[in-house]
């Protein structure tokens, strides 16, 4: 049989106090009931703890090395218990996303940053990748949640639509289109196209909006990394399409941006979550301090809007 934590804590307040008396006060229970306690601690550990007479209570040799481990296990349990607390409150933890690689250097800074500030002993752990290995990792739970495209339905995911982002013409900076104010899909189309790999969700889009204008592009180049793509514009190889969220990560090459139109497309943005099943209060926190700063119409980069 184990030595309880009600038996420990009794013995610990008694040695302290030097007292029964002081210490029942202390723990507001009688001294019968803390005098039975440490009996049966010392009846336990088969040794005497504690030297008593009418007016003292000394610590024996055993008493002093129980002392220092019941101080121990005390305060562990004290201080476990209010980690466990600070966790169910959703103060403490981390928060697992799973998004795409614009959402996680663009979009979610300045909320991680809201967020910390109130909850500094959340941790953050940032999945960021193509949009099918976002999903997969909310369906095995690696993730509380993904920030991502969302292309197909499934029963075994749920999602809300939380920003979009505009797709914009990406062109060398002394191409004819960049003389525009605006650029069409059908003039891009006319020009060395290059394109991201067909695993990208901006791969995908961006094929059904040539699709719209029954436009066949066969990509000049194409390369897995945006930022590729961007260094392969900024050399004047050709031109691309991408969402608005996405031209920070093209990197530092000149390349000049347009609104692209007829047709004007989005890429929606959704906040997708295993169906049925509840994620972590940290998470759940740091979902609601998103929603705040869209309800409040939160400063979003140009041609990114709330949903």
């Amino acid at each position: 049989m184990d030595a309880t934590l009600r038996q420990l804590s009794a013995f610990a307040a008694v040695a302290r106090a030097a007292s029964f008396t002081a210490a029942a006060a202390e723990l507001h229970v009688s001294q019968s009931s803390l005098s039975r306690a440490v009996a049966d601690l010392e009846r336990l550990l088969g040794a005497q703890l504690l030297e008593r007479d009418t007016r003292n209570v000394q610590l024996t040799a055993a008493g002093v090395e129980a002392l220092r481990i019941a101080d121990q296990i005390v305060n562990a349990h004290r201080a476990g218990m209010k980690e466990l607390q600070r966790f169910l409150l959703g103060e403490s933890g981390t928060v697992a996303v799973a998004t795409l690689p614009s959402v996680a250097a663009v979009l979610l800074p300045r909320v991680i940053s809201g967020f910390r500030r109130e909850r500094p002993q959340v941790a953050m752990r940032i999945m960021d990748g193509l949009e099918r290995s976002v999903l997969d990792r909310v369906l095995a739970g690696d993730a509380d949640f993904a920030i991502t495209t969302f292309g197909e339905t499934s029963g075994q995911l749920e999602h809300r639509p939380l920003a979009r982002d505009r797709f914009i013409a990406v062109l060398p900076p002394e191409h004819a289109l960049a003389r525009q104010d605006e650029v069409s899909w059908e003039e891009l189309a006319a020009h060395p196209y290059l394109a991201v790999g067909r695993d990208s969700s901006v791969r995908r889009l961006a094929d059904a909006a040539f699709a719209q204008i029954d436009a066949r592009i066969a990509p000049s180049a194409e390369a897995g990394n945006v930022a590729t793509v961007g260094g392969l514009v900024a050399a004047g190889l050709g031109v691309s399409a991408m969402p608005a969220l996405v031209l920070p990560l093209l990197g530092s090459g000149p390349f000049v941006s347009r609104p692209l139109v007829g047709p004007v497309v989005h890429r929606r943005l959704d906040v997708v979550r295993r169906a049925r099943r509840t994620v972590p209060l940290a998470a759940h926190r740091f979902l609601e301090t998103l929603d705040a700063l869209r309800e409040e119409g939160g400063q979003l980069p140009e041609d990114v809007s709330w949903a």
